[in-house]
């Protein structure tokens, strides 16, 4: 899907997943939403900075410079203990939203 719009919490919960495998520059981080979604989910420029702020200014994530696979300047990401414990959360309640919906679907009223 490109152009896709995230539901309130999804984008924020997809990067946090991403990162509690490790530390990636924002590039990555859209990239490897990309790849996992078998191509199914684009993150646009647009979006992705302006969520990554907001999550570091939440404490969910931090962030520092280093230089990436090409030898430029990126600001890499790390998930926080806070952020772990708000992933942990919110996945729980993305997999029962998910369920629900699925429940609905799959009946025949």
């Amino acid at each position: 899907m490109t152009n896709h719009v995230f539901p309130k919490g999804a984008l924020e919960m997809l990067i946090m997943k991403v990162l509690s495998n490790g530390s990636h520059h924002g590039w990555g981080i859209a990239q490897k939403i990309h790849l996992l979604s078998s191509e199914a989910l684009t993150v646009e420029e647009g979006s992705l900075y302006p969520t990554l702020s907001r999550m570091q200014q939440r404490g969910w994530i931090k962030g520092r410079m280093g230089l990436s696979e090409n030898n430029r300047q990126a600001k890499y990401y790390t998930l926080t203990s806070l952020g772990k414990m708000h992933l942990k959360q919110e996945q729980k309640r993305w997999e029962e939203l998910a369920a629900g919906i699925a429940q609905v679907l799959k009946s025949n009223d």
